[in-house]
Order: structure tokens, then sequence, then C-alpha cells
């Protein structure tokens, strides 16, 4: 019995043993939901299953409540706080079960290391975007504006910081610290500013030009790094026990910095040299060290008393921003960093957000106290100091607007104070609202008091061009340019062109540039006036020949700006880009190809850089040309139809580049705002319109259809990929290749074609340049349609009518007045009444020919007589709706029979006249500017 006893509970302790060992070390169960595991169970052996599902929650969230706040221009900062509020505590989290499951406060850690990590790496793309030379270049003014911007709302915040710490210091979870400090803290989060929302905002209303926004942007540079010395010094003096510590913490945290500064830096500038890494982009070694370098810089600062996060920043601060450096390193981090790790943090942010604790009256007192003090000082403090350095009262008030923006570097600072528990939960969703509410506003605010109409006003007062009312101010020398014109017999319609420079576009513009090239206005001079006051100098240079004709050749007849639009997307290193876009410019390669190819011609050309978001590229080409007073914009026409200078994938029709309607519309808005602006031409270069018939095989050829790469036997025996496939081939040309054939078309529809012959007698003073005006018979349509249009055009419109013998007067008179140096390059060839003019200029184009074939012809996208031939020739109303049905059915015929041509349509700009104008108050100059204000808030 006794063994049989003992037999007994040595068997039951050793099972109690082994179950108590399989419960509590059994391993993470493989088969997942199938062993009927819960994935929203946290298991710390297993924490990524839900942190998943945290993360996509986050994002998911943040990416929807952001879609409707893009529209009214706001930031993702407050769509990434939104969130939090509405998962934490005060919506989502009243709902039972909601926190348990979803945030329990097991997974907080890991959850809160993710966003913490996010947070490092962001400070330090914070320091790479503030580039300390704004500050140097602009220190006077910069200084004053940021001192003030930060001095008043510093005394504001301490003083309603007295009322918050003697009314909230009993509230749970707050350290025990003085008043000093917490008026520290208080102060600096109402003087700073959020440096990367404000480029972005400044960037997205194309502001960073104007004397506003280079102003707003040196404060900020300056309110930024104080700022984050001043949380520097508040978090050393919460963390240290005794002002001595806080003394040494501060010591160290200035010697660090000295460090980085004289030490580091020179060695990481030399490993950038020896890389190549300034002027061809960080290496994967280099971004390796330099990530590096980020977290032993946030290392070190967290263990001396100091958040990680200015070691971080400091480093972003040393690297270099020579040869877009920054630029470059930032793209390959600031995806992950944006679009994962920061909407975890902000997010964290509003899961700490309880809007349930503002519940009584003193509460909601102090939530209008802290937004009122916040908006006040910024704005007082910004105002003041701009305009006491000469800036007109509504710039004054927008700085101070801007410089108000409190945005994701306020949330930073606020939950630094949380976290180090200088803040309580009720203090720090107070200061949360606060944030939201100054952001919001930043933008509407800029937008109401510093229109595009306003800015455009401004800017010709300073120049003094108009009165303060608006009206024109007439100076004594106005008339020098008309008294030039008049001595050099300047006939060009356009002297200044603007062009859309783009990679695909190159052909297209080179040929144009060509053909403006070597241009010289004879010197039909007629002979001075003799008045009392000639000098007799002036008349001996008046009668020298040789003296006019030096200063004609000095005076280039055509001056070309090319402006390169590049999209403005959500990325921030797109936002820096700006902010360095005069160094960007000079190392861009296709400003540097156009640059070479108009020196290479004799012609003025000059290039520029412009990024701004793709659905104002439009408004910013005419905003610019209206800046230059440019007599033409010309436009390349896209080689993909897309706004892509590179081929895609997912085209609609990747070798019908009209097919494809982004560009079209691109073209189709260019055409409504330039009305009343400049001319505009639209470039079809050959390589466009004229693919070879193997390149255009392939491309439309689907992916399973297209020959696969094969291997070819070597004498070797080792098979080798035949790359024969993969060489472009380019027909041999013709030695006389300087020359071109101009084919003007001239239909008599209304201003367009008499531009176009216009244009095509500017171009013909080139020597290389011959060219051939088609005029059409008004029967040219059909001898059915002719009666019926003569009859609907004498019943039409008296207006058109009109227009119509104006414009056939005015040729008339071009045509009778041909320079007897042009006679024999351009020609007027009379069409006969039985041929249509798309079978003319057909013919015209198939004649032979040695010089490249460039057509030109108007628009006349609203002229009846557009209508009646898009019916004759068959071309749809939606493709003929951009180009005009002329043009369409010019292109179809062109790729359909394989023809080497370009094709340039132009569209003259419309003269409005003042009576048509409502009256306005404030003179006939601000009648003008009222006039334009609809179009300039497009741009």
């Amino acid at each position: 019995m006794a063994t049989a006893t003992v037999t007994e509970f040595i068997t039951k302790t050793v099972n109690a043993t082994t179950a108590t060992s399989t419960s509590t070390n059994r391993a993470t169960p493989q088969g997942g939901i199938f062993e009927h595991v819960n994935p929203t169970v946290y298991d710390p052996k297993n924490p990524i299953i839900l942190f998943i599902i945290q993360a996509a929650i986050v994002i998911i969230f943040t990416r929807i409540i952001h879609f409707p706040l893009a529209y009214l221009r706001q930031p993702r900062v407050i769509a990434e706080v939104l969130t939090g509020i509405i998962l934490g505590p005060s919506i989502m989290g009243r709902i039972p079960g909601f926190t348990q499951h979803i945030f329990p406060t097991a997974s907080m850690p890991a959850f809160s290391l993710a966003a913490n990590l996010g947070l490092v790496l962001f400070l330090f793309l914070v320091g790479l975007e503030v580039d300390l030379r704004f500050l140097a270049g602009n220190w006077r003014i910069a200084l004053g504006v940021g001192a003030a911007g930060m001095a008043l709302p510093f005394g504001l915040g301490c003083g309603i910081a007295y009322g918050l710490y003697h009314e909230f210091r009993d509230d749970p979870g707050l350290a025990p610290i003085s008043f000093g400090v917490y008026s520290l803290f208080i102060g600096v989060a109402m003087a700073i500013t959020a440096f990367p929302v404000l480029c972005r905002i400044l960037t997205s209303l194309k502001l960073l030009s104007t004397p506003v926004g280079v102003i707003v942007l040196s404060a900020g540079v300056g309110n930024d790094v104080v700022g984050w010395i001043l949380l520097a010094l508040c978090v050393a003096l919460v963390n240290s026990g005794a002002g001595l510590t806080a003394l040494w913490i501060l010591l160290v945290g200035v010697g660090y910095s000295l460090f980085l500064v004289f030490a580091v830096r020179p060695c990481f500038m030399y490993m950038l040299r020896r890389t190549g890494s300034l002027a061809n982009g960080p290496t994967q070694t280099v971004v390796a060290v330099t990530v590096l370098l980020v977290l032993a810089s946030a290392f070190f600062t967290g263990i001396i008393g100091i958040h990680p996060i200015f070691g971080a920043f400091m480093i972003g601060l040393m690297a270099p921003h020579e040869g877009g450096f920054a630029v470059k390193l930032t793209e390959k981090l600031e995806d992950l960093v944006s679009v994962l790790f920061l909407p975890l943090y902000f997010a964290l942010s509003g899961l700490s957000t309880n809007l349930g604790l503002l519940n009584s009256g003193i509460t909601w007192a102090y939530v209008v106290g802290v937004c009122a003090v916040a908006w006040f000082g910024k704005i007082a403090g910004g105002t003041l100091a701009s305009r006491l350095s000469g800036l007109v009262w509504r710039e004054s008030f927008t700085i101070g607007c801007l410089m108000s923006c409190k945005g994701l570097v306020e949330l930073i600072v606020l939950n630094i104070g949380f976290q180090s528990k200088i803040l309580s939960q009720r203090t720090f969703t107070i200061f949360v609202v606060m944030a939201l509410l100054t952001t919001f506003a930043t933008t509407p605010l800029t937008v109401w008091l510093y229109p595009p109409w306003y800015q455009r006003k401004l800017e010709l007062w300073k120049q003094g061009k108009i009165d303060w009312d608006g009206n024109p101010i007439h100076h004594d020398d106005d008339t020098d340019g008309s008294n030039e014109a008049e001595i050099l017999n300047q006939t060009d319609v356009a002297r200044r062109v603007l062009v859309y420079l783009r990679l695909d576009g190159l052909p297209s513009l080179f040929t144009m540039v060509s053909m403006f090239a070597h241009q010289h206005d004879e010197l039909c001079i007629p002979p001075p006036k003799p008045t009392a006051n000639d000098d007799q100098p002036q008349q001996t240079i008046m009668n020298h020949g040789e003296a006019l004709a030096s200063v004609a050749t000095l005076r280039r007849p055509s001056q070309i700006h090319a402006l390169r639009l590049m999209e403005l997307t959500e990325r921030e290193s797109s936002v820096m880009r700006v902010s360095e876009i005069e160094e960007f410019a000079g190392r861009d390669p296709v400003i540097k190809a156009f640059g070479t190819f108009g020196q290479s011609r004799a012609v003025a050309v000059a290039g520029q850089i412009a990024v701004v978001p793709e659905y104002s590229f439009a408004g910013t080409l005419m905003s610019r040309a209206r800046e230059l007073r440019s007599d033409l914009v010309l436009i390349p026409w896209s080689e993909t139809g897309t706004m892509s200078e590179y081929p895609g994938l997912f085209d609609t029709k990747p070798g019908d580049p009209l097919a494809n309607r982004a560009f079209s519309s691109l073209a189709s808005e260019l055409f409504d705002k330039a009305r009343e602006t400049c001319h505009v031409g639209i470039v079809l270069d050959k390589t466009v319109l004229c693919r070879p018939d193997l390149a255009n095989f392939e491309s439309t050829l689907p992916a399973a259809d297209r020959p696969t790469r094969q291997l070819s036997r070597t004498m070797t025996g080792i098979g080798m990929i035949d790359q024969a496939n993969s060489t472009v081939h380019f027909n041999q040309v013709h030695a006389d290749t300087g020359r071109y054939r101009l084919l003007v078309v001239y239909s008599g529809m209304g201003p367009d074609d008499l531009f176009a012959v216009r244009f095509g007698m500017q171009l013909a003073k080139n020597a290389m340049v011959d060219v051939k005006v088609l005029v059409v018979p008004s029967n040219a349509y059909g001898d059915d349609d002719g009666d019926e249009f003569e009859i609907s055009m004498k019943g039409g419109n008296g207006n058109k009518t009109n227009e119509h013998a104006s414009t056939a007067h005015e040729f008339e008179i071009l045509r009778s007045s041909t320079p007897d140096f042009l006679a024999d390059r351009l020609a007027f060839v009379d069409l006969a009444a039985g041929i249509s003019c798309l079978e003319a200029v057909t013919t015209a184009i198939t004649e032979p020919s040695a010089a490249e074939t460039v057509v030109l012809l108007g628009r006349n996208a609203t002229s009846e007589r557009t209508a009646m031939l898009g019916a004759v020739t068959g071309s749809s109303r939606e493709e003929s709706r951009v180009l005009g049905s002329l043009a369409t059915s010019l292109i179809n015929v062109i790729r359909e029979r394989t023809l080497s041509a370009g094709l340039l349509v132009v569209q003259a700009k419309r003269d409005v006249e003042d009576s048509a104008t409502p009256t306005v108050a404030g003179g006939k100059g601000m009648q003008q500017l009222t006039r334009k204000a609809s179009t300039m808030s497009d741009d």
C-alpha cells in the first residue's frame, strides 16, 4: 500500500509539472486562425499581428480624412491628428471593447516605439529641410520678424501660463516642476512656428518667390532653430533634479553641437566627395552611414537628458545642401517615414487627446484664451515687425498669419511636454485644439489677405506703373520703345517668346529656335525729323548706317525664355526642391541642353524651373507670360499625350499621342486663359506625328505578342542576347538640313489666320526659311455648301462679318507690302476653287524638298467656317475642340500617309474693348485690373 501511495504521488506531481510547463512555455501556435487564435488579442511573443492591424487602421483613416481636406489645401497633419482623436477616447474609444481589442495598453509600448523611431527620422528630415543660407542671405529682416514673432507670443504665453499652472496643477500625472519651467514651456509652445508645414503652404500658394514668401521662409528658419533650442533647455530643466545638473546638460549639449560642426561635418564632407555623393546623389553606403549618425546622435542626446529628437535634428542641420545632396537624401527616406511612421506618431497624439475632459466652463474659457493668445501674439508680432521693415499693411498681416501656423512641430512639442509630465491630459487636449485651429486657419486667411490679383496690383504699384487706385502712370520714357521700334523698323509679332520646356518636346523646340535664329531687321530708316535741340553727335550716328546696323545686331530680335514645369507632389523633397530652385535649375540637364542649343544658334535664351501642382501648370505659364510680357507662348506637344515626359505602360493608346486627354486638357486650358494675354502656339514635331513603322507597330502590340529576347550562338559556344533590338536607328538626312519650308494656311477665318501669316513673315527673315502662304478661296469647302455659308454669314452676327472684312483688308495690306529682301523666300499662292484646303496642304507637303517642312495654321476653334470644315472633312467635334478641325484632319492625314512634316497651330491674342468692361470704382487702370482678376485667381 505504501509503495502504491508513493507511486501515485510521484505520477500526479509529474503530470502537474508537465501541464504547468506546457501552459507557460508553450510555443506560439503556428496554425494561426486555424488553431482558433484571435489576431486582435495581443501576444507579447508575436506583436507584429496586432501592430499591422493598428497601422492599417491609422493609415486608412488618415487617407480618407485627408481626401476632402486636400481640396481646402490643408496639410496632412490635421488628418493624422483627427485620426487619432477619432480612434481615441473621444469618439471610438467610447465603443465598448474597441480600445481593449485594437489599442490595448499592453500593445502601446511597441506602437510607441515605432512612432518614436519615425519621429527621430522625421526630425532628421526637418533638419535637412532647414537651409541656413536663407537666414544668412536675409538676416536683417528675418531677425526682426522672427524676433518679434517669438518675443510677443512668448511673453503672452508666460502670462496665460500663470492661470493654467494654478488652475490645473492638481491634475493627475504631473511632475512637480516650478512655475518658471512651466512658463518656459508654455511660452515655447506659443512662440514656435511649423517650418515644414509653412514651406508647403507657401509652395502650394506659389508665394515662395514673392517678398512675403522670402521673408516668411527666412524668419521661419530662425524661429525653428531658436524654438528647438529653447525646448531642449526646457526638457533639460525638467529632467534634472538640480540647477547644477541642468547647467551640465546645457554645457554638454553646446559642446556636442560644436563637435558635430567642427569634427564630424568635415569628415562627413570628405566621405561625400570621395564617394561622389555630392554630384551623383548618396550611395547606399552613405545612406547607411547617415542613418547610423542619426541614431547615434539621438542616442547621445537622449542619455544626457535631452530628448533624442534633438540629436537627429542636429545631424539634419549638419548635412550639406550643395549639389542637391539634401534633396536626394530626403528622397531615399521620406516615403516610409511619412506614409507609415509619422501617422503613427500623430495618431498617438490623438489617442492621448480626450475631448471629454473639456467639461467645464473654465476649461473652455482657457481653450478660447489659449487660441486667442496664440493667434494675436504671432499675428501682431509678425505684422508689426513687417510693417516696420517697410511692407504695406496687407503684406504685413499676411506674414503674421503665416507665422501663426503651428502644424506638426507644435504637436511634437506638446507630446514632449506630455511625456515629460509638464502637461496633464486636460491641458494637452487644450493645446491640441489650439494647434489644429491655428493650422487650419492659416491657408484660408492667407488666400483672403493676399490673393493673386492683389499681388499683381502691388507689384505694378511698386514698379511705379500704376497709382494705388489702379490708374496707370505714364512716364516720359514710355515712348522710347516705340521710337526705337520706328528706328529699327520692327514689324515682328513675337519678339519675347515663352516656351514650355519638356524633355520629350526638345525636338519641337529645337526646330522653332532654329527658325527664330539669324534674324536681322532691315534698316529701312526714314530720315530723322529736324528739331532745334538735335545734337550734332546724335545726328552723325543717325546718319551712319554701320553704327545703326551694329545696334540692330547687338539687340537680338527674339528673346526666348524657357519655363520647365515640375509637379509639386506630397513629398517633402518636392518642397525642398522649390526652396533650392535656383541651384537646382542650374543643374537641370534639360535646361542646359536647351541653353547650349540656343547659344549655338545665336539666340538669346534663358531657362527657369517652377515646381507647382499639376492642376496649375496652365496658370503658371500664363502668370510667367504676364511677368515677362511675352508676345507668344509655345507649347510642344507631348509624345505620350500625357503630362509625363516619359512613356507609360498604361496609356490609352501608346502609339497615338492625341488619344490621351491629359495633355489635350492642358492645351485647351492654355488657349482659354491666354485669349486676352498673349498669342499661343502648339508645336507638333514630325517625331510626334511621323513615327517609324516598326517602332509604331511594336509599341501598339500587347506585351504577350511582342517578340521575346533570344540567345544567339557565338564562336565560343556560349549563348548571348542579341542587343540589336535595343538600338534606335535614325534615318540619314540630306546635306542641306539647315533649311526649313514653312507652309502657312490662310483661309480668312479670323485673327488666328492673320497672325499665322504675320508670324510666317517674321520667320521668313531667317535666310534659311522659305515661306509659302496658301490662300484658300471662300468657296474652298464645296460648291454646294458655299452659298449656304455666305447666307449664314450675312444673316448672322454683324460683328463677325466686320471682323472677317477687317481680316481680309489687313491681309491684303500685308500681301501687297512684302519687303524686297523677302521676295525670293516669301510666296503667296492662291488655291483653285475646286481644291479643298486639306488636299492643297497635303499636296504641298508631298512636293519634293530637302528642307524640313512645317505647316503653320490658325486654330480658329470658334469660327463658323471651322465647324463647316469639320463636317466636310469628317473630323469629330471632340477631336477638333483643342486644335481645330483643319489641324485635326491634317494630323490624321499625316499619320495615315506617313508624311514627313511638323505642325504649328496658333491662336492670336484678342483685344478686349474697354466699352465691354463693367464700371468699377477706382479708375480705368483698376477696371482693367478687376477684369483680369478672375483669370489671375485661376493661376
